[in-house]
């Protein structure tokens, strides 16, 4: 199972994992932490499965968990292969689904899942922040 908190993705050709790391005419609005294909991740903070999405409008194949927590920050997990159900509750630490591999539409990243969050007036959030904010 993957916690987060795991280690930040490093850089490779696609940029660095970090928060704020350029993304060629904006920043990465997320961190991404290692994890290998199949590694199951766990909820952070428990809520309410909010949204079950795509990543990318153009491929319906990596998916993202959505978790809305009593604070209304919405917590993203991308590329994340779901194993909960929309409007279900949610506990801190049950598994939300595991990770793809994005390898074939970035080939030569480093494996990982997309982490990211927004407060409840919709803006992006450093996940750092989230994490002292929340106690986590």
């Amino acid at each position: 199972m993957i916690r987060i908190r795991p280690a930040i993705r490093g850089t490779d050709k696609w940029g660095s994992g970090a928060f704020g790391a350029p993304r060629g005419d904006r920043t990465h609005r997320g961190e991404d932490y290692e994890a290998s294909r199949g590694a199951r991740v766990e909820a952070v903070r428990g809520g309410e499965v909010t949204k079950l999405g795509y990543a990318y409008p153009d491929d319906l194949s990596y998916r993202y968990v959505e978790i809305t927590d009593l604070d209304g920050c919405a917590a993203r997990y991308m590329y994340v292969l779901p194993l909960v159900e929309l409007h279900t509750r949610v506990e801190q630490g049950q598994p939300l689904g595991t990770v793809q591999s994005i390898a074939r539409r970035y080939p030569g990243i480093l494996p990982h899942f997309h982490f990211e969050v927004r407060d409840g007036g919709g803006e992006i959030i450093p996940p750092q922040e989230y994490f002292k904010r929340r106690g986590g």
